[in-house]
């Protein structure tokens, strides 16, 4: 007999302790976090709520509980069971065929908001925005911006439309190639934010949740160095903002230096510095576009002898 045959016989404190043992032993970290977060799912309460109820006891959990427990103990992400993600003040609704948002993309907003700081009417677009979760977040905080938001793949994009309509937050979305997009705006942006694929070719995450269920398309950059995508990205961004813009991309915890390298010593960029995220970690550039270098005069058109 499993634990939880007799679920809805067995109060919220009895199942919760049972499910937590056992997502324990399907190796999930969060155990305790994934069992109370789906009582209050299935519940239809807060997790506030559902801590309050393990305290009281006595309400009975639906057997539906059983087979959330059981799709998480299969490595099943929590946000797909739920259909929800959470990201800086936001509920964004998720699913199979999008990437889901990470904490340490929070940093990134947090460094975007600050280059925005300041400006009255800033324009920003989000290159390869998935579920819109910059995007989203930034309008949110920052709402006399202008937000464009591009995304590849058919099921991202429509999952940034979902959580477009959720949210009632006026961000344009757009179905196309992050390294061609938004020609009409090329000079005019003041910020560029970019979470891009960039896993190398030959790596392979080792979390199942990620491995099994995070789309390929959102995960591998290109390349041994998983770079490829990310520098394309870049060269896009170079293209769209104005001098003075800045450029907020994600990177890999090894990449850091790779990229300030590079677009250090690029002629668009004046400098490239990484921050780190929550926990320490590097994880996001911020580059500052250069103003362009046209000629002082008309003799320095003429050849040199």
């Amino acid at each position: 007999m499993t634990p939880f045959e007799l679920v809805g016989q067995l109060d919220v404190r009895e199942a919760v302790r049972r499910a937590t043992h056992q997502l324990a032993q399907a190796g999930v970290a969060s155990a305790p976090v994934d069992a109370l977060v789906l009582a209050a799912h299935v519940l239809g309460v807060e997790v506030s709520e559902a801590r309050r109820l393990l305290v009281l006891g006595g309400r009975p959990v639906p057997e539906q509980y059983a087979d959330l427990v059981a799709e998480r103990c299969r490595r099943v992400p929590l946000q797909h069971l739920t259909g929800e993600a959470h990201f800086r003040r936001l509920t964004l609704s998720v699913g199979p065929g999008v990437f889901l948002p990470r904490p340490e993309t929070e940093v990134l907003v947090e460094l975007a908001l600050e280059a925005l700081g300041g400006l009255a009417a800033p324009v920003v677009v989000d290159l390869a925005s998935g579920s819109g979760a910059i995007a989203f977040a930034l309008k949110s905080e920052c709402p006399a911006a202008t937000v464009y938001a591009v995304e590849r793949s058919r099921q991202a994009h429509a999952w940034a439309e979902a959580n477009r309509e959720r949210l009632g937050l006026d961000v344009q979305l757009d179905l196309g190639d992050a390294r061609t997009a938004y020609e009409a705006l090329v000079g005019r942006v003041d910020v560029v934010t970019c979470n891009p694929p960039y896993i190398p070719a030959e790596a392979q995450p080792v979390d199942p949740e990620v491995r099994d269920h995070d789309p390929s398309l959102a995960l591998f950059g290109g390349g041994v160095d998983g770079l490829v995508l990310p520098f394309a990205f870049a060269a896009r961004a170079a293209a769209l903002l104005r001098p003075g813009g800045r450029l907020v991309m994600e990177h890999g915890e090894v990449q850091g230096g790779a990229l300030v390298l590079a677009l250090g010593a690029a002629p668009e960029w004046e400098s490239a510095i990484d921050y780190p995220d929550l926990t320490g970690r590097p994880r996001v550039v911020v580059a500052r576009r250069s103003a362009p270098r046209w000629p002082a005069s008309e003799a320095d058109l003429r050849p040199r002898e």
